[in-house]
């Protein structure tokens, strides 16, 4: 996308992430590769040698894969939606017999990744990012879930504790980490530190708060994700304090696509689960 563009900032609205975040991969690509592919300039990028030669032949070979794909079975009514495994998880799937009771000619497809995908290479219609706006000149965006971090526990852990759980309960309480490493600020909001042994690590939050569920720690997650949890009393939220801040859920789609209607049937789809 930046070779597309030549400009980090048009490749990330493009994309929906930061500025950043594409210089960070471009970065990343080139020390594996061991060369430069662009000179940073002031006002831009210019393609290396290699980068130019390297870019036109991944060029060539997505177009090849879109124009297969396209020539075997076009599909108006196939909508893919790109999204977190934990989002996927914890919420999309749960909700999924509901969009498909209501909307059965729609082949609605679900890519979850950790990777940031995008709209032109990847053929998302579709994208859940947690960030904040604005997201770029050629993307809507539609505002899902205000982020709310809440501390959630299985009530066997949380045993004969009164609710709300103490501090000082909470810190000796074991806790679940995950990419996030949201427990810092956590505990900084409780004025407490941390004496709960080492706790367990977990590189995606769905298996923090899978491991939650069995008993095996506290657990930090946005709180709509475990909401059916909660109501059900699977999951206990053990104190009132909440982390909130500006990384927002949103759903992302393109301006300027090729468009065709299931999409704005899956979008007021998803607005309408997330008010509920």
């Amino acid at each position: 996308m930046a070779g597309r563009f030549l400009n980090f900032r048009a490749a990330a609205d493009e994309l929906g992430v930061t500025q950043g975040a594409v210089a960070q991969q471009v970065r990343q690509l080139e020390a594996h590769l061991g060369v430069p592919l662009f000179e940073r300039l002031p006002k831009g990028l210019a393609f290396t040698s290699a980068g130019r030669s390297y870019h036109v032949n991944v060029a060539t070979a997505f177009e090849a894969l879109r124009n297969a794909t396209d020539q075997l079975k076009p599909e108006p009514g196939k909508v893919l939606v790109s999204v977190t495994p934990t989002f996927a998880a914890k919420w999309l799937i749960p909700n999924l017999p509901d969009f498909s009771a209501k909307h059965p000619d729609i082949d609605l497809r679900i890519l979850a990744t950790e990777k940031v995908s995008s709209f032109h290479s990847d053929g998302i219609d579709l994208a859940v990012r947690q960030g904040m706006p604005p997201f770029g000149a050629a993307l809507n965006a539609h505002l899902l879930f205000r982020q709310q971090v809440v501390a959630v526990a299985a009530p066997g852990l949380v045993g004969e504790h009164i609710l709300p759980v103490s501090p000082q309960a909470i810190s000796s309480m074991p806790k679940l980490h995950d990419a996030h490493d949201l427990w810092p600020k956590f505990l900084d909001l409780l004025n407490i530190e941390d004496k709960g042994g080492r706790g367990l690590r977990l590189n995606q939050t769905s298996l923090a708060v899978d491991a939650a569920l069995f008993g095996q720690g506290v657990a930090l997650v946005s709180r709509f994700l475990v909401a059916a949890e909660i109501a059900t009393k699977r999951l206990i939220q053990i104190t009132p304090q909440s982390l909130s801040g500006e990384q927002d859920f949103y759903l992302l789609a393109t301006r300027n696509s090729k468009h065709n209607a299931a999409i704005d049937v899956v979008v007021a789809w998803f607005l309408d689960q997330a008010e509920r």
